[in-house]
């Protein structure tokens, strides 16, 4: 008897009462098995809702009542999957699908190369002068390699048609696994009764070109799963609790509760949301909002989850803990929109499973049509296997995957990593981009700003000073220094660094700190930095500055016809500048993620297809919303995890490259779809009319393939104009402030 498992601490209970629990499913091969695994959960007593996320694998269910969680594994195991709860276990097992599925291919390829060259043999000794004996020899090597090989190669569609058949049902697998199967059989019957054609070399082919198509759709798919469900690893697992004496003690952060308070060290990541009680910092809320530009904090100010604290220690009263924080909130915006944009997905179950029983009632009705007719056995096994090979869905299965690797390829090289497989189909109808402010049309590190008659010498000063801060900001100034950090410096929390140099103290940090005046025409959006030594003054300002082709590229995306918007988490003042610059009408700022998660629902709802292109965590349910995203390299890595491409550089070209490389991939996508279908429609009547054998058969099915693969090839050509991953990484020279904020 299997020992029982307690699965109830994975139970979540909803506010109307329903119980909910996420399960990370294997096993899952295609897009019938959707179908297959919510139908199958749905039948369960009390089960209100099941929903599976392709692309994470997850299994998201609820139900009514006094449900029994180890019953839905139990389920899921009778219908031919193994289920865990989810905890972010199925990364490990697909990268070890993705392995196996690329040595099956490769011994594929092994076979049909070597099994390819003896039947060249045969057919060139066929219409000349092979002896039966030499033939029967190369028959039985190729048999040798062929079925050893088509065993092991053929496991990923064995596996998954036998899982389809024992819970009574069909997939795309079942008629391949057939065809497969009945083309060695026959070859093999064929081979010991001495006959002149065997269809050893049909049988790996086929096996090849699906692996092949298999393997591209998998890596594709598993390059989106990376982060997606470990937001919570952005807060810190431990945090400082005070207990009744006012002592701090060491709790994990979801032990933490509304009205506790916490002690947040120096440097360490806040572990939940709260009020600031005692204390003031700079906080870097990069990860929350997506500004890189840390906030200065006192009493009363409100934190969240994931910031990193500044130099100053804070005391904080929780008013979030648990599973109730802005990261929480987060991530379940992330899954709500991902599983809404699953749609295509289900698009796919609907042909799969039409798919498999006709191509099986055309191969059956053939069969039984000429044994009526009259024919032998053997000839209507042998054209039934033909129908088989022939409507295997090569061609389809490439169509699309040849054109994306082609097209990847391409946008590699215009700096654009591709992380989702059906990106280019989404980008191909965009008609609305969206972009983020800081870090996007920005660059992500800061600049400074001189005002004109700043003195050089007082410049290096500054830059030296920084070097002895733990400020963000004053990083940035430290990139500018020029020899070491001067000595006996202090750091003041919340204030910036003093010292003494040549008998004159000498300070840099705050306005206030260093009892100075912010010049008139200091830039409106820059943060200022002030150096006091003894009575002089310099004021520096860091701003985050345009990109170097932001003006150029908004306007070659205004005039491909596109409507171009901002929305942003940072203040009014510096968004409606860099809208300005641009030339951007419609802009939003000060926006949460809810409220750009709105914004974008608003945009659909009015018919419009977007592309979204953020960096921040406030933008990851954004990106995942929106119909196609982009995210700079500079972004955080659960944002990166949620666009379907990542672009290098400091330029915005590669989102004009995606665009580009998008449509005409789109086009020729369509093309190949377009041959695919014609194909179909000449080959499937001849093989059903006798005049095909499954040698013809593997070759015209082949021959479909190779011709929407050169076809595909076209998608390589880059466009005019259009720069290679070197060029978008080489670094450009900034901007100066008229041009960032004119």
């Amino acid at each position: 008897m299997a020992q029982a498992v307690d699965y109830s601490i994975f139970v979540a209970t909803e506010a109307d009462g329903r119980s909910q629990m996420s399960l990370a499913v294997d096993g899952i091969d295609c897009a019938a098995c959707i179908s297959d695994i919510e139908h199958g959960v749905m039948a369960l007593p009390g089960v209100v809702r099941a929903r599976l996320n392709y692309s994470t694998h997850r299994l998201t269910v609820e139900w009514d009542g006094a449900g029994e969680p180890a019953a839905l594994v139990g389920r899921l195991e009778t219908l031919g999957y193994r289920a865990h709860p989810f905890a972010g276990r199925a990364e490990e097992a697909e990268a070890k699908r993705a392995q196996w599925l690329l040595r099956c291919l490769g011994v594929a390829g092994f076979a049909m190369m070597n099994v390819m060259l003896l039947s060249v043999s045969v057919w060139a000794g066929n219409v000349t002068d092979i002896t039966p004996e030499t033939r029967d020899l190369f028959h039985w090597l190729s048999a040798l390699i062929a079925l050893p090989a088509a065993a092991y190669a053929g496991q990923p569609f064995f596996q998954s048609a036998l899982r389809a058949l024992r819970t009574r049902s069909l997939n795309m697998d079942v008629p391949i696994s057939l065809g497969v199967i009945l083309a060695l059989g026959m070859s093999l019957v064929e081979t010991i009764l001495h006959r002149e054609h065997a269809f050893f070399d049909s049988a790996v082919m086929l096996l090849f070109f699906l692996l092949a198509g298999r393997y591209l759709d998998h890596e594709a798919r598993r390059r989106t799963r990376a982060v997606a469900g470990n937001l919570a690893a952005l807060r810190g697992e431990m945090a400082q609790r005070l207990d009744a004496s006012g002592s701090p003690v060491w709790v994990p952060v979801q032990a933490l509760q509304t009205g506790d308070r916490i002690l947040v060290a120096a440097g360490e990541r806040i572990g939940a949301d709260g009020v600031v009680e005692v204390g003031s910092s700079a906080v870097d809320e990069a990860l929350i909002t997506g500004e890189t530009l840390p906030r200065a904090v006192v009493a009363g100010d409100t934190l969240y989850a994931g910031s990193l604290n500044g130099a100053g220690a804070l005391t904080l009263r929780v008013t979030a803990g648990g599973e109730g924080t802005l990261i929480d909130d987060v991530q379940r915006l992330l899954d709500g929109a991902l599983s809404q944009r699953a749609g295509y997905v289900r698009l796919a179950d609907r042909v799969a499973r039409l798919y498999a029983p006709v191509v099986h009632l055309t191969a059956f009705i053939s069969a039984i049509g000429w044994l009526l007719l009259g024919a032998s056995a053997h000839d209507a096994v042998m054209i039934a296997v033909a129908v088989l090979i022939i409507t295997c869905p090569c061609a389809l299965a490439l169509a699309v995957p040849a054109v994306q690797v082609v097209a990847t390829g391409r946008l590699f090289r215009a700096g654009l990593l591709v992380n989702a497989g059906d990106m280019l189909e989404r980008m191909a109808g965009v008609d609305t981009v969206v972009f983020d402010k800081t870090g996007t049309l920005t660059l992500p590190e800061p600049e400074l700003r001189l005002t004109a008659d700043a003195d050089p010498d007082l410049v290096a000063l500054a830059a030296r000073l920084a070097l002895s801060s733990r400020h963000p900001l004053a990083a940035a100034l430290a990139r500018h220094a020029v020899g070491p950090a001067l000595d006996g410096v202090e750091e003041m929390p919340g204030a910036g660094v003093r010292g003494t140099l040549e008998g004159q103290e000498v300070r840099l940090g705050s306005l206030a700190f260093c009892d100075a005046v912010l010049p008139p025409d200091m830039a409106p959006t820059a943060t200022p930095i002030a150096l006091r030594w003894g009575t002089r003054t310099l004021v520096i300002g860091l701003d985050q500055a345009l990109r170097p082709d932001a003006v150029q590229v908004v306007a070659d995306l205004k005039a491909r016809g596109l409507d171009v918007r901002i929305l942003s988490g940072d203040r009014e003042g510096p968004v409606a500048a860099v809208a300005r610059t641009l030339g951007i009408a419609h802009y939003g700022a000060g926006l949460r993620p809810a409220d750009k998660i709105a914004a974008l629902e608003r945009l659909k709802a009015e018919g419009h297809m977007v592309l979204m292109v953020g960096d921040g965590l406030n933008d990851a349910p954004a990106l995942a919303a929106a119909r196609v995203s982009l995210s700079p390299a500079s972004g955080v890595a659960v944002t990166q995890a949620q666009a379907d491409a990542v672009f290098l550089g400091q330029r915005l070209a590669p989102v004009r490259a995606a665009i580009d490389g998008a449509r005409t991939a789109a086009r020729l996508m369509r093309q190949n779809l377009g041959l695919a279908v014609a194909y179909n429609f000449i080959a499937v009547p001849l093989a059903v009319s006798g005049h095909v054998t499954p040698l013809v058969a593997a070759l015209a099915m082949s021959g479909s393939s190779i011709l929407v693969t050169l076809n595909a090839l076209r998608a390589g050509r880059p466009a005019r104009g259009e720069r290679t991953a070197a060029e978008a990484k080489a670094p450009s020279p900034a901007l100066s402030t008229a041009e960032a904020h004119s």
